[in-house]
């Protein structure tokens, strides 16, 4: 049948995830007509596993999608239902934030605000095909013969690419959480050229509010002090719900060892490779044999539901069977299960054919973005989302590129993993994986990348107030602190009951502030002249002034990083014509082709003496353009 020409617009979305929803929603702010497909619109910011926001390294991301003007940090401030700061025993730069959403407001709220953006249109069809012509995406295809057409496209497309579900020998064709696959499009990416892979994901089981047993686990509740994801917001108050803890046992061990058999996932129907760092239930009594228990969490999915979500115990394993093992457990002994635990297969692309900005190589106009680009995670998903969105925006706008580099973003750590060293499993985002990561603190989210997104056209005027008036309150604190001294007979009293050394001499409330047992909050006992500070501005006071020398030392390591990135690489290098380098590394180098010595360092399989060779040619191609200029 003919295709009918529906529209035309300037940036098209396919997927309507976490990263669909930031990639229009940015593009929409920065100007273009955009427009969203999904195959259902009650998939808009769909949360098909756990119900959170943030956690470990995760949270970090959050943070910076919200300081560049993204969604995802102002939707979950709305619709959480417990808050809790994570880490808190350790240094601030493993704080994380993390939030227990009411999944259906997630995703009502998300897509209010979309439904509300201006110029962003959202769609509820199947795109099949892109229409792409000498070499560039000009429209995409929908399942309902309609033809859109765009100047620049995002593939977004979650886990739905020839989604297919595994329960126990149970396998099929399905999208996350019973919603239809999308088979057509991925075969015809196939036919673009496009390398897709199988990964493989999965979710708990979820059941009854009313049929566990609260007496058997632990109560974890939500902090006193709620901190806000959004910089836009100081405070929140709201009542929190609990949350519970439990344990696996030896007998759930056995249950699940006595039909290992039976998984769909050592059964061999699962080609796709799942993530390492969340791993199903049966792969963690087989990988850690000798862990005599498994920790999970029973949370909440909503205030208006009874559907409790079981973290930490996602498997494939058949019906019975789960059956069987929940009910080994204290506090689950009696549960109505509601939806059983699967397993998801799902088409993704290898990170190696995108370019840091998050274009396809081989397609122009084309950029991709979320776990169809080899990560897992809301998180994730997003960050890309936002970072896909702006620069579809910046390129048919013909502007340079915004890419983040690793001293400035956990966004920066993410892409640079994933276009630079590729995955061969669903990539999280761990604290870990940041070598600046002092410098990339939650606290600082704004002051690193708020300016960024206001020179961009994504920051709001009202967000870049508010970040210079939060910077303007740290700088003339921090001063003002330098200035204000106590003497021993002011505070010595304070200090003994702090269990801090006594003083001999005036000292100033900056270096006082510097110990590690004395806070920013306990300085008002002594200090009667404090002004007001937003929360985030204290937060930001006290970690710059205890943190000072530490800071200063990391910044002196990212100097040392931007000379290596700031040796530019040409784009037409052949690499192959480099004496000296390593077939594997000429290999590699061809296939990501990095912008920068800094990067080249960083590609799997590329040595130091491979980085040495290069420099020695660039050295010489340089000199001996000096000559011939």
């Amino acid at each position: 049948m003919e295709q009918v020409l529906m529209g035309t617009y300037d940036i098209i979305v396919i997927g309507a995830g976490h990263a669909g929803c930031e990639a229009a929603l940015a593009s929409a702010r920065m100007g273009n007509r955009t427009l969203m497909f999904s195959i259902n619109l009650e998939a808009i910011a769909m949360m098909p596993c756990n119900p959170s926001v943030g956690g470990t390294g995760k949270g970090h991301l959050v943070r910076e999608i919200d300081a560049l003007g993204g969604e995802m940090g102002v939707n979950i401030d709305k619709t959480f239902i417990q808050s809790r700061m994570l880490n808190t025993a350790k240094g601030p730069a493993v704080h994380s934030l993390r939030a227990q959403a009411d999944k259906h407001r997630y995703h009502t709220e998300m897509k209010k605000t979309i439904e509300k953006q201006p110029n962003l249109d959202m769609m509820q069809d199947e795109v099949v095909d892109l229409e792409v012509t000498d070499g560039r995406v000009t429209g995409v295809l929908t399942r309902n013969h309609a033809l859109y057409k765009c100047k620049a496209a995002v593939l977004a497309t979650g886990t739905f690419l020839r989604g297919k579900i595994f329960i126990g020998d149970s396998n099929y064709s399905s999208g996350p959480n019973g919603l239809a696959p999308s088979v057509q499009l991925s075969e015809n990416l196939k036919k673009h050229g496009m390398r897709l892979r199988r990964f493989k994901t999965g979710t708990p089981a979820r059941a009854l509010a009313s049929t566990f047993n609260y007496e058997k686990m632990q109560r974890q509740d939500g902090d006193e002090r709620i901190v806000p994801f959004s910089f836009m917001n100081d405070s929140l108050e709201r009542e929190q719900v609990p949350c519970w803890l439990t344990y696996t046992n030896e007998e759930t061990h056995r249950v699940i060892r006595e039909n290992f058999s039976r998984s769909a996932l050592f059964g061999g129907e699962i080609e796709g490779i799942g993530p390492r760092y969340c791993p199903s239930i049966e792969d963690k009594v087989h990988r850690f044999a000798d862990k005599k228990r498994h920790q999970l969490f029973v949370e909440p999915e909503g205030l208006d539901t009874e559907e409790m979500y079981i973290q930490g115990m996602s498997s494939s394993l058949p019906l019975d069977v789960q059956r069987d093992f929940y009910h080994t457990i204290a506090g689950l002994e009696h549960i109505t299960i509601t939806r059983p635990a699967y397993a998801i297969e799902y088409d993704c692309i290898d990170p190696l054919d995108l370019r840091p900005n998050l274009s396809y190589r081989y397609i122009d106009g084309l950029f991709c973005a979320g776990q169809f680009n080899g990560s897992s995670g809301y998180e994730e998903a997003a960050a890309q989302g936002l970072m896909a969105g702006i620069n579809a925006s910046l390129e048919i706008n013909g502007k340079e590129p915004l890419i983040l580099h690793r001293n400035e973003a956990y966004i920066g750590v993410l892409i640079d993993d994933l276009v630079t060293k590729g995955t061969n499993e669903p990539y999280r985002i761990m604290t870990s994986r940041a070598e600046y990561r002092l410098l990339l603190r939650q606290d600082n989210a704004d002051e690193r990348l708020t300016e960024i997104g206001y020179r961009i056209g994504l920051a709001t005027e009202e967000r870049y107030r508010k970040y210079l008036e939060k910077k303007k309150q740290v700088s003339d604190e921090i001063e003002r602190l330098r200035r204000t001294t106590v003497g021993p007979k002011d505070a010595n009293a304070f200090l003994e009951k702090h269990r801090s050394h006594p003083l001999q001499n005036r000292i100033s409330l900056y270096e006082l502030l510097k110990r590690p047992e004395i806070s920013y909050e306990d300085l008002a006992e002594l200090d009667g002249d404090r002004p007001l500070l937003s929360s985030h501005a204290e937060d930001q006071v006290q970690v710059q002034i205890k943190y000072e020398g530490y800071i200063r030392k990391q910044m002196a390591q990212v100097e040392k990083f931007k000379k290596l990135e700031g040796r530019r690489l040409p784009a037409d290098i052949d690499y192959s014509g480099i004496q000296g380098l390593r077939l594997e590394a000429r290999q590699k180098l061809d296939q990501v082709k990095p912008l920068s010595v800094g990067q080249a360092s960083r590609i799997s399989g590329v040595s130091p003496a491979d980085i040495g060779v290069l420099m020695v040619w660039l050295e010489k191609t340089g000199r001996e353009k000096e000559r011939r200029g």
